[in-house]
């Protein structure tokens, strides 16, 4: 087996990489770039090399000083984890003039199967089902017309070397397709250093369903079931689960066929996955093969007790595969979660900043078989960089059941307290709870159809209502009992109970409450409702958790004037709390009014100026395009909100901005 192996990657992945060769003995090189010299990745390996500066096609993107730093420490293997030069098939063949081991498939495979037209002709030849499309490269908006009107809108432009959801784009009609070719090939350059795109059919309402497989030098390929990927955001993965709610028996079969006589018309020899756009009939076509690890692998790993990073290694080194097709069996079900830096309730926009508050939830098993697993890669005060992608971690649950393991994912995520930057733990915890969700009625354009105007937390009703009131009480008395022992007026030792009487303002509506202490439990009267809470909660901890009645609950939590804010299940409020006589007089305070003016164009999130259309004195209408600001690898098209004239342009294409920095001015 290998000594050591060098890791051509960064966080989360590096880190899971580097924990499965610690487990199978093996010592461990990490790379980094000058950003990330502090990084959890690098500190957890046995040696590390610095490669460059932040920018990635000048570190984790360097070939040559990636195979050089393998001949400064030894290392005689690589893994390249995912992204970066995962599916780069020169990197493999530079590798073997070097001497050096490819943790991966062999060059021809990445070649063959990563370029995404090619793959479709080979898939088309292996019997695999394809969908309609031109197999060629666009050349121009009008060729792309020309495909589209012979196949039929909708249609999807593709970066041929893509991956990760860059360089996609979906067009309705011929208007769409100049400003969309544009861009999908921009992004495709930008990130892969690719330019060349495709067109294909869009399948309306469609699942994502892909097939893991695995295959060893010695010919032996076997499947490890499906995982359904159908919830994106803009065609990136957001939540990933095995197995599928889709398919039946019959259906998973005839996938992993296909899978595998696709895998072995290039003779693949690793872990791959081999994509699928399904149809609510269970009608599949082939997307694509990723010829390298994927993000969603942990949900297989969970579902069939198979350590896919160790069979990579073994299979690199030479070794047979461990299993056999019938030694592969599917326990339970896996929920994985992404959570990345971006702010839900603007856009989706990238947050980028230093971890100020980072806490995981417990990892363990319980004894209901619920076992919950995060795979991150930061830690508290680590930063998220503006340089790469804003993904922090990964959060997987595994149960007996779906429903199970979405009761143990609602929560993970209340249990998972970030600060620092904005994260999308709340939109993911709202998923959590969506009807569509729980019945399992997916397709990949579920949250644009059931969140059109982007995300916003709801304020909790009924019985979460009452839960939040009654957090936010319990932290309250707790607050109190605080300043008592520290005012050393602690009540007489015996006395068994203190009433308290307040009113609880959440939104608009008032709550009379009263508390009642009885050793260890609170009861708290809402409008006359008895709740009981338990809980062990300290000021200062940013996850509350406890029992209220019979259920258990996670939520998070932060002060704020007169009262805290609670965060659960996907909804947020401010929960102020005030003595019954200033209560009454609260009403006769003034609202605060919104002053705030609409004539600044900002920046929503730091980024680069890629392009600026407009020019100052130039009248624009609502939604017109106004710039291009260009962050995480995404560029994203900044659009008047209103009708008006530019007078001032502050910022120039080129130019690195921060969050809410001033573009652009309107005239009043």
């Amino acid at each position: 087996m290998f000594k050591k192996i060098l890791i051509a990657n960064r966080g989360e992945i590096a880190c899971r990489i580097i924990k499965t060769a610690r487990k199978m003995g093996i010592k461990t090189v990490a790379v980094c770039s000058e950003a990330d010299r502090d990084a959890m990745h690098v500190e957890m390996a046995d040696e590390f090399v610095m490669i460059g500066p932040a920018p990635s096609a000048l570190s984790y993107l360097n070939m040559d000083r990636i195979i050089e730093a393998c001949k400064e420490t030894g290392a005689e293997a690589v893994h390249p984890g995912y992204g970066f030069l995962s599916e780069r098939a020169e990197f493999p063949e530079l590798l073997k003039q070097a001497g050096i081991t490819f943790i991966g498939p062999s060059a021809r495979a990445i070649s063959a199967l990563g370029d995404k037209i090619e793959s479709k002709r080979l898939a088309a030849a292996a019997g695999v089902s394809t969908v309609p499309g031109f197999m060629g490269v666009i050349e121009s908006p009008q060729h792309a017309i020309t495909i589209a009107e012979e196949i039929g809108y909708p249609v999807m432009i593709k970066a041929s070397a893509g991956g990760g959801g860059k360089g996609i784009r979906i067009v309705n009609g011929p208007e769409e397709m100049a400003e969309n070719f544009k861009l999908a090939r921009s992004e495709a350059a930008n990130s892969f250093a690719d330019d060349r795109i495709f067109v294909e059919k869009y399948i309306t309402n469609p699942r994502h369903i892909e097939i893991q497989i695995l295959g060893d030098k010695h010919g032996n390929i076997i499947h490890l079931g499906e995982r359904e990927c159908s919830i994106q955001r803009r065609n990136q993965k957001v939540i990933e689960e095995a197995p599928s709610v889709l398919l039946d028996e019959e259906t998973r079969q005839k996938m992993a066929d296909q899978a595998i006589a696709l895998a072995k018309a290039v003779d693949y020899d690793s872990a791959g996955t081999v994509e699928f756009v399904a149809g609510q009939d269970k009608s599949f076509y082939f997307l694509e093969m990723n010829t390298r690890l994927q993000v969603e692998h942990p949900v297989t790993e969970m579902i069939t007790g198979v350590d896919l990073v160790e069979q990579m290694i073994r299979i690199a080194y030479g070794e047979k595969l461990s299993y056999a097709q019938s030694d592969i069996h599917f326990k339970g079900w896996a929920i994985e979660s992404r959570i990345y830096a971006e702010d839900p309730t603007r856009n989706f926009l990238p947050s980028t900043g230093r971890l100020t508050i980072y806490r995981e939830p417990e990892s363990d098993v319980n004894a209901d078989g619920v076992t919950v697993r995060t795979d991150s890669g930061v830690e508290e005060g680590g930063e998220i960089s503006v340089y790469y992608d804003p993904m922090i971690a990964k959060l997987i649950t595994h149960a007996p059941t779906r429903l199970e393991a979405i009761q143990a994912q609602r929560q993970a995520l209340d249990s998972l307290a970030i600060e620092g930057v904005r994260p999308n733990i709340a939109f993911l915890a709202a998923l959590m709870n969506h009807p569509r969700w729980l019945s399992g009625e997916l397709s990949t354009n579920l949250l644009a159809e059931e969140f059109p105007e982007g995300y916003k937390p709801a304020l909790p009703e009924g019985d979460m209502a009452r839960q939040f009131i009654a957090i936010a009480v319990a932290a309250e008395h707790v607050h109190n009992q605080r300043k008592r022992e520290v005012s050393k007026s602690i009540r007489p030792a015996g006395a068994l109970k203190v009433e308290q009487n307040r009113v609880a303002i959440l939104g608009k509506q008032s709550y009379s409450v009263k508390v009642e202490e009885r050793q260890q439990t609170l009861l708290i009267s809402i409008d006359g409702e008895p709740v009981r809470v338990i809980s062990a909660w300290q000021p200062g901890n940013p996850v509350w958790a406890g029992h209220i009645d019979r259920d258990v609950v996670f939520a998070q939590i932060r002060p704020v004037l007169n009262g805290s804010r609670v965060m659960h299940g996907g909804c947020s409020a401010d929960i102020v709390i005030y003595r019954a006589s200033a209560a009454k007089l609260m009403r006769f305070m003034p609202e605060r009014q919104d002053n705030t003016s609409s004539k600044q164009v900002v920046c929503p999130m730091p980024g680069l100026v890629k392009s600026v259309f407009v020019t100052e004195g130039v009248e624009v209408k609502q939604g017109d395009p106004l710039c291009i600001v260009e962050a995480m690898k995404m560029e994203n098209i900044l659009r008047s909100e209103r009708d008006g004239t530019i007078a001032k342009i502050f910022a120039r294409e080129g130019d690195s901005l921060a969050v809410d920095a001033e573009i652009l001015e309107f005239t009043a």
